[in-house]
């Protein structure tokens, strides 16, 4: 079985129990249907800088809960690429 590749456009803090839970829910999911996951979390600063043709290298993009974006311009290029390429993506 293939692992799933899953980024999570956001910028992850420890004490933000809501991106503590995405991963958790995320492997949860993964698990319940035997689906191996990697998680990795991109930050909208890197998104913003850096550019977002490194989110090709996912099979799916979450936009994380609970954030102020460091670059809103960042996270809406990312949401912007998901459409575009037609990445499975999805936001809470």
């Amino acid at each position: 079985m293939s692992t799933l590749k899953i980024g999570i456009i956001g910028d992850f803090n420890p004490r933000n129990n809501t991106h503590v839970a995405t991963d958790a829910s995320i492997v949860h999911a993964a698990d319940a249907i035997g689906q191996d996951v990697m998680i990795e979390w991109v930050p909208t600063r890197q998104l913003e800088h850096e550019g977002v043709e490194n989110l090709a290298s996912f099979q799916a993009l979450w936009c994380s809960p609970g954030s102020p974006y460091e670059s809103m311009e960042g996270a809406l290029a990312a949401i912007r690429f998901a459409r575009e390429t037609n990445l499975p993506f999805f936001g809470t």
